[in-house]
């Protein structure tokens, strides 16, 4: 995409990632907020940070940190301002923001309630910590200690890829006797 120093294409990509945050509803990555962005305008990552910094330095959005991640989220501010301009966004635009967000929706709930990490101890041991969250409330949560970094780093990815496989048979285990 070449953008040039029309102000109106400009508007109109930043009150499209405020469209996108609002029809989201919930902190979002910024990959996959980019992922979004990108299947529905040919906007490229140089001009997408940029315009983040621009709607984050104007209030309109809100970062923060979690569980060493990046989330957006719309801002009270973005979304009076998106009321206001939300007719730049061209129809085509918006029915394809609307087609492609429900896989993208979903991946995001996945990505919110599937975390793990885990932070060295003072044996040189490091303790692992595995949740699954729903509707930002911790519904299962686990520690375990790994004897080393590499074990610790296994038992996350594992808990990241397999939850939805552990997770029942823990419960299974812890309620039967």
């Amino acid at each position: 995409m070449k953008l040039s120093s029309s102000s109106e294409v400009l508007a109109e990509n930043k009150v499209l990632i405020l469209y996108i945050l609002d029809q989201i509803n919930e902190p979002v990555l910024d990959s996959t907020l980019l992922q979004v962005v990108s299947s529905v305008t040919d906007l490229n990552y140089f001009y997408f940070q940029q315009f983040l910094l621009d709607l984050l330095g104007s209030k309109y959005i809100i970062k923060y940190e979690k569980d060493e991640q990046t989330f957006y989220k719309l801002s009270p501010d973005g979304k009076r301002i998106l009321d206001l301009t939300i007719s730049i966004i061209p129809g085509i635009i918006k029915l394809r923001v609307d087609t492609n967000l429900k896989p993208c929706i979903d991946k995001i709930s996945e990505e919110l309630s599937v975390i793990s990490d885990f932070t060295p101890d003072d044996n040189n041991g490091f303790f692992v910590d595995c949740k699954i969250i729903e509707k930002n409330k911790t519904i299962f949560s686990i520690r375990v200690l790994a004897g080393s970094r590499e074990q610790a780093k296994f038992v996350v990815d594992n808990w990241k890829k397999n939850a939805v496989k552990i997770y029942p048979k823990l419960l299974e285990t812890m309620f039967t006797e």
